[in-house]
């Protein structure tokens, strides 16, 4: 079950997924408002127990249209542990097609 979830200020928040109680916080180097950084965490509190599948050391993408591609990093020891490492906009986002680079959103 996942417990209340509390905000602790801009960078971090807490939430309890069964007995686990887990910190988001979001890197230094993350330029993400308000209004995204709440975004983002009330779609991880929505995920819930996926999160308890993966283990320390282990990373996952989360895509929010607006967003863009949200990577997170996960550490279990000594507490757990979820950070925003990243965050690109799709008109970052490159692909390879065919030998050749270029960017995603020309594609569209």
């Amino acid at each position: 079950m996942i417990g209340k979830s509390i905000k602790e200020g801009g960078h971090m928040y807490r939430f309890r997924i069964d007995e686990r109680e887990w910190i988001l916080r979001f890197s230094i180097n993350v330029d993400a408002d308000d209004i995204e950084k709440n975004i983002i965490f009330q779609s991880i509190v929505k995920m819930g127990h996926e999160i308890l599948h993966y283990n320390h050391g282990d990373s996952f993408i989360l895509y929010d249209k607006d967003i863009g591609a949200i990577i997170f990093s996960i550490e279990t020891i000594p507490s757990y542990i979820l950070t925003v490492a990243h965050i690109i906009n799709e008109v970052d986002w490159f692909q390879i097609k065919n030998g050749i680079v270029s960017r995603k959103k020309d594609q569209q």
